[in-house]
């Protein structure tokens, strides 16, 4: 059939198959998904809706399975779920809704069209689930990926090895090993990281970069580092992705040793690579291009400014951010403003934070940072104008909500709901804790506390933060002397930052925090940020 031969040599032709489809005397379902397919495939996959109508109206036939197929093809390429979703209505009403390959066409236009859990209620109708559908598992794994639906990857996963489906595709591992990263779930990483090596998957570059990524993501660096350690060979991504891990762990020594290393195995540094070295040793982001022949990115000044206002060097990193061609935006304002806080800088306060008013941030965390700021500085009309902006723009604090994995079991906890089978338990044990606190000086800092509460109410609101209840049941559930690794969604405030130093020395445990900007390593009284919470 000439139109199959046109459409078969690619969409160069596609013009001669059309007008050899439009001359023909008979149009037939097989005429219409040679065309539908080979179009759905070209650059110009909305044409396939033109011919839907000529199909439908002209010649008053019924898509079958191969046209229904294609149809969701082209509404995948098109990222057009009403298309997609007229198509599954469709195709549920018609004689082939018990076809597999259109169900994996659905699958396939759902997770494109960023609704995974669609296509996990298709995926879920087909009946027997084996290797001949593997790309379909692929392709759901990456919506839900994509999706940001972490907890739904490792689910499928689990699914997937449920129902013997063999993994003969490293990339699929990689990205599960990569949502268990997100997830923090250390235990399955372990595991994930032991299947890996059971089927032979470990010479592979993509998993062991993944895995490298995975520990530092959930807190044990040293794994990562022996993973790192153990690479036959590295690419510029094994470099990154350990120096990265490192650096938000804190580990500024380890950072520039392996930042050295990498120099000497004439690997070129990447922008970000150059970010971690440069920022360290001269804090000045303009060396970069006359170094490497990078032209540094806003990343790259952020990077830097942010050192340079950790060490203390808030007129350089001043300068840093009025002198750099971008508009400096409300992360490195944030980070300076902290940095003088931090230093006591009252009047680089005021300008800073006068700045970043201006530019109406988003954050919740930022209006409390400024908040605090103008307070601190008896700046009241500054705070008014502060809080009738959050009120204006219908700002709101996301909750805070923290999990923990003790043992084989996983709990989350949101701020001010304590689960009732633990209520009593944690609750007496954070009050016995507040007490010795207490005898060792701890005043509650309840500045972060936006509500218009009395003082013991807001030291109240406090006691029940999120990542409070996590380390409680942590230290109640785990073993002795083992290691606490909580995940909170927010920053940590500050309050709970001194408590969370109390805790470790009294409970005498090394406590994990990763919270939405930096790893808190808590131990002995101490945390590895440096006060930069």
């Amino acid at each position: 059939m000439l139109v199959s031969a046109y459409a078969r040599s690619g969409s160069g032709l596609l013009p001669d198959a059309h007008r050899v489809f439009d001359d023909a005397p008979g149009r037939d379902l097989h005429l219409y998904s040679a065309l539908l397919t080979a179009v759905s495939h070209s650059s110009s996959p909305a044409l396939v809706l033109p011919l839907l109508r000529c199909m439908l109206s002209d010649d008053a036939l019924s898509p079958d399975h191969f046209v229904l197929a294609s149809l969701a093809s082209a509404a995948a390429r098109l990222r057009s779920l009403r298309l997609g979703r007229q198509l599954h209505a469709h195709f549920e009403a018609s004689p082939f809704r018990g076809d597999d390959v259109v169900k994996s066409s659905l699958i396939d236009m759902y997770c494109k069209c960023g609704v995974p859990e669609d296509a996990r209620k298709v995926f879920d109708s087909i009946g027997v689930k084996n290797n001949v559908v593997l790309f379909t598992w692929t392709a759901l794994i990456s919506g839900f990926v994509k999706a940001g639906n972490n907890a739904g990857t490792v689910e499928l996963f689990v699914d997937m090895r449920r129902d013997g489906v063999n993994i003969d595709d490293t990339f699929v591992l990689a990205t599960v090993i990569g949502g268990v990263a997100d997830l923090a779930a250390l235990v399955l990483g372990r595991q994930l990281h032991g299947f890996a090596m059971r089927l032979g998957f470990l010479s592979s570059m993509i998993v062991r970069n993944a895995l490298v990524d995975m520990y530092s993501k959930c807190s044990d660096i040293h794994s990562a580092e022996e993973v790192f350690e153990g690479l036959a060979s590295l690419d510029i991504i094994s470099w990154t992705t350990i120096l990265i891990g490192e650096a938000q762990h804190g580990r500024a020594e380890e950072v520039l040793a392996l930042y050295d290393r990498m120099v000497l195995a004439a690997v070129k540094p990447n922008e970000l690579d150059n970010e971690l070295q440069e920022g360290s040793r001269r804090g000045d982001a303009s060396n970069a291009e006359g170094i490497y022949g990078i032209k540094p990115g806003l990343q790259h000044y952020t990077c830097c400014l942010d050192l340079l206002s950790h060490s203390g060097y808030l007129s350089k990193a001043e300068e840093l951010i009025t002198r750099m061609p971008y508009k400096p935006d409300e992360a490195m304002w944030g980070a300076l403003l902290s940095a003088c806080k931090k230093h006591n800088d009252v009047q680089m306060c005021m300008r800073v934070a006068d700045n970043l008013l201006e530019l109406r941030p988003k954050d919740p965390s930022t209006y409390i940072l400024l908040s605090n700021v103008y307070a601190v500085n008896c700046k009241w009309d500054s705070v008014a104008k502060v809080r009738k902006l959050m009120a204006e723009m219908e700002i709101r604090k996301e909750p805070g909500y923290s999990w923990i994995e003790a043992g084989k079991e996983v709990r989350l906890f949101h701020a001010g709901e304590v689960p009732l089978d633990l209520r009593e338990e944690i609750t007496g044990f954070l009050e016995e804790l507040a007490s010795e606190i207490r005898k060792r000086g701890y005043v509650p800092d309840t500045s972060s506390v936006m509500h218009d509460l009395d003082k013991h109410e807001k030291e109240q609101h406090l006691f029940l933060h999120s990542e409070r209840l996590a380390v409680a049941f942590g230290i109640l559930k785990s073993p002795p002397r083992s290691v606490i690794r909580i995940v909170k969604n927010l920053r940590v405030c500050g309050d709970c930052h001194t408590v969370m130093k109390f805790i470790s020395e009294i409970a005498q445990r090394k406590i994990i925090v990763r919270d939405a900007s930096r790893f808190h390593h808590f131990e002995g009284g101490n945390c590895s940020c440096s006060e930069f919470w």
